[in-house]
């Protein structure tokens, strides 16, 4: 999930990200850089929405990181790598024992 962020070192850089998240509901959409930060314990670019807000989106959902080696091997036939759906699901088996139950 993306989070708005207010960041004193914002500074126009000219340079433009392509969203390529394959799942990220503005693919293909171009933003304007304006910064790099480490945010969330990731790298972030942090681009300017079109309303001049700026957001913080991990740089590797976007073309400034180059091709995810991960879905080039697996040629569209996985959607996700295999410890990411592990941590998904311990995740949800959190969640349903904090919200009380096998219902949640």
């Amino acid at each position: 999930m993306e989070k708005a962020v207010h960041c004193g070192c914002v500074g126009t850089t000219g340079e433009r990200a392509r969203i390529t998240h394959p799942f990220h509901p503005q693919t293909g959409r171009e933003l304007e850089i304006v910064g790099r930060v480490r945010y969330w314990g990731g790298d972030h670019l942090i681009v300017l929405e079109e309303d001049g807000r700026p957001r913080a989106i991990p740089v590797a959902w976007t073309s400034v990181c180059g091709e995810d080696v991960f879905r080039r091997i697996s040629g569209g036939r996985a959607a996700v790598r295999f410890v990411d759906a592990l941590l998904l699901a311990e995740l949800l088996d959190g969640l349903r024992r904090r919200l009380g139950g096998d219902d949640a």
